[in-house]
Formats: structure tokens, C-alpha cells, sequence
């Protein structure tokens, strides 16, 4: 009975897989996948000359860009990671998980360029684009480990005292070492997203890899590159507990600061420029109906549509690039330099945002979905086949196992196929972040038509496809938790 069990659950994970690349297939019918740059291969030649020679010489102060992109990331983990060890202390409501769920789905960039609109290029700005989401995503992951703990030594205290102190005093010491490994995670993702923030006007650094690639100056942005993924695969030696309190009280002194808020400008945003335009000129309730109506037929539909063909076309190829990619750091595939080589091709991949390898992809290729299908499925394919590779060196083989290529087939990959469609599944709502966020660069997104309407100081058509864009978000998010629970696909918290 049990191994019958066992055979429908895994037959029903393949057929699962099978429907997902059908739908893929047939989104590629949908899809925008030309090639718009005259000469791409001229582009790429330039590229490459600027990879083999790598220089700052022309960078006014690089050392400045890293030590904000660093402050920026430390401040807003800290923020996020304080409010959201709170937040997950009182989860179990559920208004509250609805509220993290929502504000975890707007991306950072969209966050940034709302509090622009409030706080101008003030450090708020983008300390509140990183702590916000990021808040919501802590209380979520930090709730799923205490949930995941022993609680036997909880409960038994929980009778003789109250809440707070049967937590700090039973759970927190055994749960102490999961939290600093995901904080230590987000972290670099936070990293990461303090290095894209440069790409709407803030000093880390985004804003002079934005300025290099618009200047065509390619070798400025790989030394810039090259710097950077240092700093992400050196993480592990500077990101020490007793330095951290030294970076929280330096890392404000660092940020730059020479813009001022003006109450004038948060009034407007509440009180104007976020109303729709219906309301603020005293219209009957029917045009507001009509305004709304226009917007999701003619921007909310289109957007939704391409993000989801986008996003439906980069889940599948991440999942056939991760599988390829994860014997490069498995020790049974690999030793040796053949394990350090995988290692450091994967940190590169995942180290470097998709926003950033989208936008050297759209210079080579042009605007389509092509350069944001590439560069979503390098970045989450590295990522899931690292998760994977770290998995796989967990494994026992028999003595009689096969080797090369039927180990992988006929070994390994039945073995680790749950484990992996978990990951994939985690990262899904993450690619539609991702997926949406792009359309700041010119890919019909909803990203495109929030970053349009800004551009048009209509802030009140951009909060509404905001909130749409956090809504699909969540039902993503949701269908995909259906998926994990009915195919009793696991994964821990620290993968969040």
C-alpha cells in the first residue's frame, strides 16, 4: 500500500512537470522573442573587450559605491530583520500574515520609486524600500522556523509564565542558529538589491553601472562586476556577529545625505496625487468606474498577460538549467577544481541581480521578452541548482551504482525530483516579482506600465497597478503553496 502511495505521488509530480512545459510551449506563441539590435555581435565584442580589460580609472569614486551599497544593505536587513522577528512573534493572525503576503510582493524597486515621489533621493528612501518587504518576508520565514521547532520544552513553561518569556527562554536559544543563517542570506540578498537601487538615482552601485553602460564604457562596469562578486562570495569572512554592531553604527554615518524632506511634498502624495484623478475633480462615482475600467482593459490586462507568459516561459527554463547546472558543485559528479569552477560560475550567477543582466542583455538583444527570460532563468537557475547541489552531496549511494550519465538519470535525479520541484515551486513567486519589475527597462511587463505612469506623474494610475501587481503575486503565491502541499513537496525555511 505504502509503495503504491509512493508511485502515485511520484507519477503525479511528472505529470505536473509535463503540464507546466506544455504551457510554456504554448506561451511561446505569445511571446516577443526577436532580436531588435542591428549589430548585436559588434555590442558583444565590445562587451567582451571590456571584460578582458577591466579598469576604474575612469569611476569618480568606487570605494564610496561599495561602502554604500554595503550601508544601504546592513541598515535595511537590520530594520527588516528587527521588525520582521516581531512580526513573526504574533503570525498566527491572520489580517497580519495577509498584510506581510501583500507587502512582500511589491518588489524593491517599486517600493524606491514610490518613497521617491515622498522623501525625494533622501537615505529613507531607499532604506524603507529594502526594510519593508523585507520586514514581510523575515516574519514570514522567521515564523515557518518556530513553527518547524521543538516545542516540547515551550509548552511545558508556556503553563508557569507568559508568552514572550517562555519564548526567549525555551525556543529562541534552540532556534538562535536557523535565524542567523537566513538573516546571513538575506543579507546578500540585500546586497543585491541595495546595488539595483543605484538604477533609480541612488548613490550605491547601480547608479554608476547605470552610467557606464549608458556611456558604453564596458570596462568600467565589469571591474565594477568583478568587485562586486567579490564582495558577495567573500561575505562569509566580514560578515562576522562581533563586527556587526560596528557596521550598524558606522553604516549611518557612510550613507550620503545631502537632499531634505519637505512635509509639503508627503502631504500632496496622500492628499493629491494618489486619488484617483475621478475623485480630485469632484466627478460622479460612474467616472470613477470608467477610469478604473480603462486602465485594467487597456494597461492592467496587457501587463498581466505578459508577465504571466513571461514569467510561465523563465519558471520552465530555470527548472531544465537548474537540472543541468547542479552536478557542478555535487560530489559525485565533480571533484576537486571541477567542484571550485561549478562553485564559482554558479556564485557569479546568482550574485548578479536579473535586473542587471537583464539590462546587459536588452543592450545586446534590444527590448523584447527574450534579454528578461535569459536573464531570470541564469540568476533562479543558479540559485536552485546550488540548493541542489548542497542537496545531492547529502545523498547515499549503494556500492553498485552506475556512474556518469545513468547516475544521473536513473540514480539521481528520481531521488532528488521532489526536492527540486520544491525549490522550483519556492522561487516561483519570486520570478513573478521579478517578471513585473522588469518592465522599468521596456519589456511590456506591468512593470512597463507602472514605470510609464510615474513618468507621467499620474501616481495614482501607478499605485493602482501596483496593487494589482501584488495581488497576482499572492495568487501566485498561493497556487504555488497548493501545488507543494497536494504533491507533500517540503523545503526548510532558510530557502526562502
Amino acid at each position: 500500500m505504502h509503495k503504491a502511495a509512493i508511485i502515485f505521488k511520484h507519477s503525479n509530480r511528472w505529470k505536473l512537470s509535463w503540464l507546466f512545459v506544455a504551457i510554456a510551449i504554448l506561451c511561446l506563441f505569445f511571446a516577443d522573442l526577436r532580436i531588435n539590435t542591428y549589430d548585436p555581435t559588434a555590442e558583444f565584442s565590445r562587451m567582451l573587450s571590456g571584460l578582458l580589460h577591466p579598469s576604474l580609472m575612469s569611476v569618480s569614486d568606487p570605494i564610496d559605491a561599495f561602502l554604500q551599497t554595503v550601508a544601504f544593505a546592513i541598515l535595511g536587513v537590520a530594520l527588516g530583520c528587527i521588525s520582521g522577528f516581531f512580526l513573526a512573534l504574533l503570525f498566527r493572525f491572520k489580517l497580519l500574515r495577509i498584510c506581510c503576503a501583500l507587502l512582500r510582493s511589491v518588489h524593491e524597486l517599486f517600493w524606491a520609486l514610490i518613497f521617491l515621489q515622498i522623501f525625494g533621493l533622501h537615505p529613507i528612501t531607499g532604506l524603507l524600500a529594502l526594510a519593508i518587504p523585507y520586514a514581510a518576508t523575515f516574519a514570514k520565514v522567521f515564523a515557518e522556523i518556530i513553527e518547524e521547532g521543538d516545542h516540547r520544552a515551550y509548552n511545558t513553561i508556556r503553563n508557569h509564565t507568559d508568552f514572550v518569556s517562555a519564548f526567549f527562554y525555551a525556543q529562541l536559544p534552540d532556534l538562535w542558529n536557523h535565524f542567523l543563517t537566513y538573516t546571513s542570506y538575506r543579507l546578500e540578498c540585500g546586497l543585491r538589491s541595495s546595488a539595483v537601487l543605484g538604477f533609480v538615482g541612488l548613490p550605491t552601485l547601480g547608479y554608476y553601472l547605470n552610467t557606464a553602460f549608458l556611456e558604453g564604457e564596458y570596462s568600467e562596469v565589469w571591474a565594477l562586476l568583478i568587485l562586486f562578486y567579490i564582495l558577495i562570495a567573500s561575505i562569509r569572512y566580514w560578515v562576522r556577529p562581533k563586527l556587526l554592531p560596528i557596521y550598524l553604527i558606522t553604516a549611518p554615518f557612510i550613507i550620503s545625505n545631502d537632499s531634505l524632506i519637505t512635509f509639503e511634498n508627503i502631504g500632496r502624495f496622500f492628499t493629491h496625487d494618489i486619488i484617483p484623478s475621478p475623485l480630485r475633480q469632484n466627478e460622479p462615482i460612474v467616472s470613477l468606474w470608467h477610469w478604473f475600467s480603462e486602465l485594467f482593459i487597456n494597461e492592467a490586462l496587457p501587463g498581466i498577460f505578459n508577465t504571466l507568459v513571461l514569467s510561465q516561459l523563465a519558471l520552465v527554463l530555470t527548472g531544465v538549467v537548474a537540472l543541468l547546472w547542479f552536478p557542478l558543485i555535487s560530489k559525485l559528479f565533480f571533484k576537486g577544481f571541477g567542484r571550485a569552477s561549478g562553485n564559482s560560475f554558479l556564485i557569479i550567477m546568482r550574485s548578479t541581480p536579473e535586473y542587471i543582466l537583464a539590462f546587459i542583455l536588452l543592450i545586446l538583444w534590444g527590448p523584447s521578452m527574450l534579454p528578461a527570460i535569459i536573464a531570470l532563468t541564469l540568476h533562479n537557475a543558479a540559485i536552485i541548482a546550488h540548493l541542489m547541489g548542497r542537496y545531492s552531496n547529502n545523498l547515499k549511494l549503494r556500492q553498485d551504482a552506475s556512474r556518469g550519465i545513468s547516475l544521473y538519470l536513473f540514480e539521481m535525479l528520481p531521488r532528488i525530483y521532489g526536492q527540486f520541484l520544491a525549490f522550483l515551486f519556492y522561487r516561483w513567486e519570486i520570478i513573478i516579482r521579478e517578471t513585473a519589475i522588469l518592465g522599468i527597462l521596456g519589456i511590456a511587463t506591468l512593470g512597463f506600465y507602472i514605470d510609464s505612469a510615474i513618468a507621467d506623474i499620474r501616481f495614482d494610475k501607478a499605485m493602482v497597478l501596483i496593487a494589482i501587481t501584488a495581488l497576482l503575486n499572492v495568487a501566485v503565491d498561493i497556487l504555488a503553496r497548493y501545488i507543494r502541499n497536494r504533491l507533500r513537496l517540503k523545503t526548510t525555511a532558510e530557502c526562502a
